[in-house]
């Protein structure tokens, strides 16, 4: 499968709003807010890395990503969400409702967490039993006429 862009950001929220937040309810079972609080801005930075991933993706002789390069990309958007999030976000940008108070391991075991049971159920249970969403570029919503 090819993703659209539109297909990327239907998916990735689809996935982080159901299987993202099944696995961020434990982490967040004491009434912290942060865990959730870290899913929504990995919702929103993700849907922005969407858009370089799928520029670079035309350049790909197949115009495809292979997991493994997926799973760069995993820990790549780990890096570059958990440092400007962490530092610019607390001292520049002043977002009153975003807290940035977690500590590195803690987000590394909740980011790894819902990575991976993100990556595996869309390279998995995704395209068994949505054969459509496979062969549609991810598009979950018919966004344009074919």
């Amino acid at each position: 499968m090819t993703p659209t862009l539109i297909g990327r950001w239907q998916t990735r929220i689809l996935l982080l709003g159901t299987l993202g937040v099944l696995v961020t309810i434990p982490f967040g079972i004491n009434g912290d807010p942060l865990y959730f609080q870290v899913l929504l801005a990995i919702a929103v930075l993700g849907c922005m890395w969407d858009i370089v991933y799928n520029q670079l993706q035309t350049l790909r002789w197949d115009h495809d990503w292979s997991a493994i390069l997926q799973l760069a990309a995993g820990i790549w958007e780990a890096f570059f969400f958990y440092v400007p999030f962490k530092f610019l976000i607390s001292s520049i940008l002043k977002i009153g409702w975003l807290s940035t108070d977690i500590p590195l391991d803690k987000f590394l075991v909740h980011y790894s967490c819902i990575w991976l049971v993100v990556f595996t159920a869309s390279q998995t249970l995704m395209r068994v039993i949505f054969p459509r969403w496979r062969f549609h570029g991810g598009e979950w919503f018919k966004t344009r006429k074919r």
